[in-house]
């Protein structure tokens, strides 16, 4: 890819790769940092709603309060810009329109912001980088599509789980393998009740977003992982919420392959995850029947096959977006982008919701994730979680069951609803 070199040139003629970051919590400010260290690309912009912690980004990063400028115009932007200032504002659909920028990262985690903004990017021809998976598995194969039909480029970052499962599945199928699975490594048991107040002191204590938390101790992040893992691959859930057993490293390939063979799938192809040790890696079980590839793996790495481990024993979520960034502007290519529906996350109640009640988002009191295909989604009339959040329980929903469409009074208005809308009616076509 030449990736270092393309951008060495760039810094060498002083001219690195310019990115807008929208979101300055965990995920944006740390994005910010590993962007200024990167020779080649450049921070110019951030947008929050909250337009001091967007400042105190770039002055972490050694600017002078002087050279940080807030703007509310595209031309102001662009003359800022021009004289080398740092942008930061509260509009975050400002930074997708300005000429000077060369690509945004969204990291927000808000499902109707980061509709609005990938929209905008690709309209623009701006590529757009998303550290919002939530986004992703509600709409991102519309959004894809739009940035196909325009020229434009949308792409889910590296760094993230589906990222790095998208980089296995591509070595492994460029050897030759078939995939059986793809998987994350989880490191608490699903705590299904977990809410924001329940998890603020420990959230706060680690500098989270108690939401974020409590939306990775409810399981909701693994399954939008997962999903965006399946829309890109092929690969789908085995069973409803996956099976997520808890397996030492060395036991992955003797549990994630099919039941004929010992295993817990019923099938090959699937996406799955497990508790415990492995956390915070991903991996990979492949097959091969071919007799030379399993002669050479056994020389290779002593393994009988013919499942065979393929793992990485991490992931570094937003430090490794900055790839995401170059490949994106230098090379007009995608990290993970759904090449269809193949799963939902669906809604979940995480209480008894009463009739008349307003749904909160991801993280709250009122619901949790659950993965299923596309197809069980449909037929049971589920809810997905991005378009749940300010929706009207019709009637009362009992604990744990799955929250359908007879159940709730969506809200309509919103950016996100609109495009799920769009993307239902050309799934249907």
């Amino acid at each position: 890819m030449e990736l270092v070199s393309k951008l060495r040139k760039r810094e060498v003629e002083n001219n690195p790769i310019s990115v807008g970051i929208i979101g300055s919590g965990q995920m944006g400010s740390g994005l910010a940092h590993a962007v200024h260290a990167v020779s080649g690309m450049s921070v110019r912009a951030i947008a929050d709603i909250d337009v001091a912690k967007a400042k105190d980004v770039f002055l972490e990063l050694g600017y002078n309060s002087d050279d940080i400028v807030e703007v509310n115009t595209k031309s102001q932007a662009e003359d800022l810009l021009k004289r080398n200032k740092c942008l930061i504002s509260q509009d975050a659909l400002l930074l997708t329109g300005i000429d000077g920028l060369e690509a945004n990262v969204e990291a927000t985690g808000g499902t109707d912001i980061g509709a609005r903004v990938a929209y905008h990017s690709i309209m623009s021809h701006k590529p757009i980088i998303m550290l919002n998976v939530e986004t992703e598995i509600t709409v991102g194969w519309y959004l894809n599509t739009l940035a196909r039909a325009q020229n434009s480029l949308y792409t889910v970052a590296s760094g993230d789980e589906p990222g790095v499962c998208k980089m296995l599945y591509e070595q492994a199928t460029l050897m030759g393998f078939s995939v059986v699975a793809l998987g994350k490594g989880k490191n608490n048991v699903i705590n299904y009740e977990s809410t924001a107040d329940l998890v603020q002191e420990e959230a706060l204590s680690k500098g989270m977003n108690p939401k974020m938390l409590a939306a990775f101790q409810d399981g909701t992040k693994t399954m939008v992982e997962m999903a965006a893992v399946s829309n890109a691959t092929g690969l789908i859930p085995d069973v409803p919420g996956m099976h997520g057993p808890c397996v030492e490293v060395e036991d992955l390939v003797k549990v994630f392959i099919p039941q004929k063979d010992g295993g817990i799938f019923s099938e090959a192809g699937r996406v799955d995850f497990s508790t415990g040790p492995i956390a915070p890696g991903v991996f990979a079980i492949v097959h091969s029947d071919d007799n030379r590839i399993q002669k050479e793996m056994k020389f290779i790495t002593r393994a009988d096959g013919p499942y065979y481990l393929h793992f990485r024993p991490y992931h570094l979520c937003n430090l490794e977006t900055p790839q995401s960034i170059a490949e994106a502007v230098l090379l007009h290519e995608t990290t993970v982008v759904a090449e269809q529906v193949y799963a939902e996350v669906v809604c979940k109640a995480k209480r008894t919701i009463n009739q008349g009640e307003r749904l909160g988002g991801i993280g709250g009191t009122e619901w949790y994730g659950h993965i299923m295909t596309r197809t069980e989604a449909l037929s049971s009339h589920a809810i997905p979680i991005g378009i749940a959040e300010r929706a009207i329980a019709r009637r009362t929903i009992n604990k744990h069951s799955i929250i359908t469409a007879d159940d709730l009074i969506l809200d309509d208005t919103t950016f996100i609803y609109r495009l799920r809308k769009l993307q239902e009616s050309m799934l249907e076509d």
